[in-house]
């Protein structure tokens, strides 16, 4: 029998972290070559968003896709050639039913996927398998999106959140990394939430007040946290590690099992 596999959300921060030798890539390292061998990884990321239907990248081969601007040469030069997994995305499908998935026959990997990938699997030999963010959905759908697919969990796959849970560009001093006080008064919030299992505010976190409003700001970053949250099942122990914040933005990483 295939051993339960935990849940991981990363805070992946800057797309730098994927050829940067930090505290932040080298325990990501650390955590690819302590963790049980996946069959596959399926991936939720902050940076690939629907609207009216999931998809999931059904491709044999996905590409990288370099979705940012302003980053040295060496950043776009990076391949991360991982092979994809068709059947598994059916699987994905299959375990959302009823709700549409379009299974996508060319979408690639980005870099809020392979920036930590890279880290965890530098070979790039373990299949990967995008699902991303319908934005017509509630937060809750998220959530219970998660519930559905913590079968993957028995079957030999990792799944991974790939996002912030505090995200502010907006309100991030590149110069100074100046730490506004929300941004670590919400990180905090959250983490003790997590860590006594209460999700509810976490889905509602609107209702959490400005400090929530501030941090999460446009909620990409911090929807692959409630699949992560959603796939927990009981008795799952939960830790946190790379568990920083850089202005506005904050690196804490979630293990779930």
């Amino acid at each position: 029998m295939t051993a339960r596999l935990p849940v991981l959300f990363l805070g992946h921060g800057s797309p730098m972290n994927a050829i940067a030798d930090n505290a932040w890539s080298q325990t990501w390292a650390a955590l690819g070559a302590a963790l049980p061998r996946p069959k596959a990884v399926l991936m939720i990321s902050a940076h690939w968003e629907t609207m009216g239907a999931s998809a999931v990248g059904a491709s044999e081969r996905p590409e990288t896709i370099h979705d940012f601007g302003g980053f040295p040469q060496a950043l776009f030069d990076v391949r991360y050639d991982a092979p994809g997994d068709p059947a598994l995305a059916s699987r994905v499908a299959e375990l959302l039913s009823p709700y549409p998935v379009v299974q996508h026959p060319t979408r690639g990997l980005d870099h809020g996927v392979w920036g930590v990938l890279r880290p965890m699997y530098p070979h790039a030999d373990v299949p990967v398998v995008q699902l991303s963010l319908d934005r017509g959905r509630s937060d809750r759908w998220h959530y219970e999106a998660g519930r559905r697919l913590a079968a993957l969990r028995d079957e030999g796959v990792l799944i991974i959140g790939s996002g912030d849970i505090v995200h502010n560009l907006r309100a991030v001093n590149f110069r100074t990394g100046e730490i506004p006080d929300w941004a670590p008064r919400f990180n905090d919030t959250a983490k003790a939430l997590i860590a006594a299992g209460d999700h509810d505010p976490l889905i509602d976190w609107r209702a959490l007040g400005p400090d929530a409003e501030a941090s999460i700001n446009s909620a990409e970053h911090y929807l692959p946290l409630l699949y992560v949250l959603g796939a927990q099942q009981a008795g799952d122990e939960v830790s946190f590690f790379t568990d920083d914040l850089f202005a506005a933005i904050s690196m804490t990483s979630v293990r779930v099992g």
